[in-house]
């Protein structure tokens, strides 16, 4: 795939995902359960994406990271939620949310590699904020850990699905394929913090 191609690529996938930019959250479910946890990662484009780009970035890093990585997210993010069950305000937590979507779609996109550790300080510190907005809406669950063990299974799931994606693409034709996913996800995330 050329130079060209690859440009046409990323920009008709950016272009897909514009229309795609809704609200992140609806706060207040009243007698949420299992199946609000579940599907709430899927209800917003950014924790979606930012939780498939953990994964891709995890396989991109390899090595210790591929497991890693998606670990630190999992726990750090019940971290936050526990800090938004409890009423702690955590400042600007829907722009991070956001700015890690952009900002993890560029480290795939530039293929930066860094260190297992650091890597998983830097995903830690958005998922501190995704496991906030999560534990907003736990303060009105009717089974708070029902709630938590469906939006961290399928946290869990979602960080797989990009594992395998990243796995996949870079033995189909190259990494590059990998990298304008990632671009393509920035391109989102811009998308997305655009329209805060």
């Amino acid at each position: 795939m050329g130079t060209r191609a690859r440009l046409q690529f990323i920009s008709a996938l950016g272009a897909l995902a514009v229309p795609l930019t809704a609200s992140a959250h609806v706060l207040g479910i009243s007698g949420a359960g299992f199946m609000q946890g579940l599907m709430h990662p899927l209800s917003g484009l950014d924790h979606l994406l930012a939780m498939f780009a953990v994964g891709l970035w995890a396989a991109q890093l390899g090595g210790r990271a591929l497991w890693a990585v998606p670990l630190a997210f999992v726990g750090t993010m019940v971290l936050g939620a526990t800090l938004g069950m409890s009423g702690y305000a955590l400042p600007f937590t829907e722009t991070v949310i956001v700015l890690s979507v952009l900002i993890l779609g560029l480290m795939i996109s530039f293929a930066v590699c860094l260190p297992t550790a650091a890597g998983m300080l830097l995903v830690g510190v958005f998922a501190l904020f995704h496991g906030h907005a999560h534990g907003t809406e736990l303060l009105q669950a009717s089974s708070a850990t029902l709630y938590a063990l469906g939006f961290i299974i399928t946290t869990a799931a979602l960080h797989g699905t990009g594992i395998l994606a990243g796995l996949g693409l870079s033995r189909i034709e190259s990494r590059q394929w990998v990298r304008a996913s990632g671009a393509a996800i920035a391109m989102t995330g811009l998308a997305l913090l655009l329209n805060i």
